[in-house]
């Protein structure tokens, strides 16, 4: 067999062992994510965590150069040799597909926490009623605290920096509680394309090649915090958009700090608020007259923000983004990021919102 058709053919022979594997989570779990990955993991995080910059932006940089660059070489010669150009660009993407999956990517494929935690998967309207109207109490009795006014909107005063090393509170009290969210080894990042990350609609995105949590710095403060914790648990091995939704909610309403607490439930009140708009208008308008009109502006900061970056490449993105979690062991797609309500609910029946 020439060789030029070695990687090509590889990369079959990936796509196939993830379709085998993925009927295996007990294996990935054991093997990779407690295993090979924790000792890649930190590393990596304390390899490039040493940057006080974005490495991972750079080398996407370097990388989208030099394929410009390799592109416009071809340009004249594409047809005369369009099947060795071809086989080249197969090779790349094998060879990218295995660093992927070798550095962060089997996580896709690990045990889901509904069955690691022991939690049910559905719940009733009734379930998601109550849980939100604690969420309401909740978010309000914080916002009032934070502010003593309920028209006002929570201003956070700290800043990104700070933010990053507070994030680690919550994950240390999350920890003493489930051992297996221990985090350490900080590299959070504020993204260098904090810009077009807002014109695609992303708030941050972990790097899987250096492990570096990349944060949108544009977005409002209030959000800086949740956001940060969800990418977070992304590097502590979590694929899955709802367990990171989850696993950040719980690490930010653990923080001893009330500003972190109000960036948690306001979160998770915002899906709840979006979930009843989809299923009962009335029901939806009603929960709204219960929410201080603070929190209702501090929403209101957020669409705003996202409005004015709104363009057709957002929708573009979002379609890649949303086929690429499909592929990827998360059959909703973009509409993964609100099934962490399942997680959620059930959780606050054994403890979370009790106290």
């Amino acid at each position: 067999m020439k060789s030029k058709y070695i990687l090509p053919l590889f990369l079959l022979v990936q796509i196939l062992f993830l379709k085998v594997i993925a009927y295996f989570p007990d294996w990935v779990e054991s093997y990779y994510s407690n295993g090979l990955y924790l000792i890649i993991s930190k590393i990596s995080r304390i390899t490039f965590g040493f940057f006080p910059f974005s490495v991972g932006d750079c080398l996407y940089g370097i990388l989208i150069f030099f394929i410009i660059k390799w592109l416009w070489k071809q340009r004249k010669k594409w047809k005369l040799h369009w099947e060795n150009n071809l086989l080249t660009v197969i090779s790349f993407l094998s060879v990218l597909y295995f660093v992927f999956h070798l550095l962060w990517g089997f996580n896709y494929y690990r045990e889901p926490l509904f069955e690691k935690m022991n939690i049910n998967r559905d719940y009733s309207d009734t379930d998601l009623l109550d849980f939100t109207k604690k969420l309401i109490v909740k978010t309000n009795t914080i916002q009032h605290q934070i502010t003593t006014n309920d028209g006002l909107k929570v201003v956070f005063p700290y800043s990104q920096e700070t933010v990053f090393n507070m994030n680690l509170n919550g994950y240390e009290n999350l920890a003493q509680e489930h051992s297996f969210f221990f985090y350490k080894n900080r590299s959070t990042k504020k993204s260098l394309i904090s810009l077009p990350l807002t014109y695609m609609g992303f708030s941050g995105y972990l790097n899987p090649f250096t492990n570096e949590a990349q944060v949108n710095d544009l977005m409002p403060m209030y959000n800086f915090p949740i956001v940060t914790a969800h990418e977070m648990a992304h590097q502590l091995g979590y694929g899955s958009e709802s367990e990171c939704n989850f696993i950040g909610f719980l690490a930010t309403v653990k923080n001893p700090n009330l500003y972190f607490q109000y960036s948690g439930y306001s979160f998770a009140l915002r899906y709840c608020l979006g979930n009843w708009q989809m299923r009962d208008k009335n029901t939806y308008k009603a929960l709204l007259k219960t929410i201080h009109p603070g929190v209702l502006k501090n929403y209101q900061e957020s669409e705003d923000f996202w409005m004015r970056y709104q363009s057709p490449i957002d929708n573009a993105f979002h379609a890649f983004y949303d086929q690429f979690l499909k592929a990827n062991q998360q059959t909703d797609g973009m509409d993964s990021y609100s099934k962490f309500l399942n997680l959620l609910i059930n959780y606050e029946k054994k403890e979370l919102l009790s106290s």
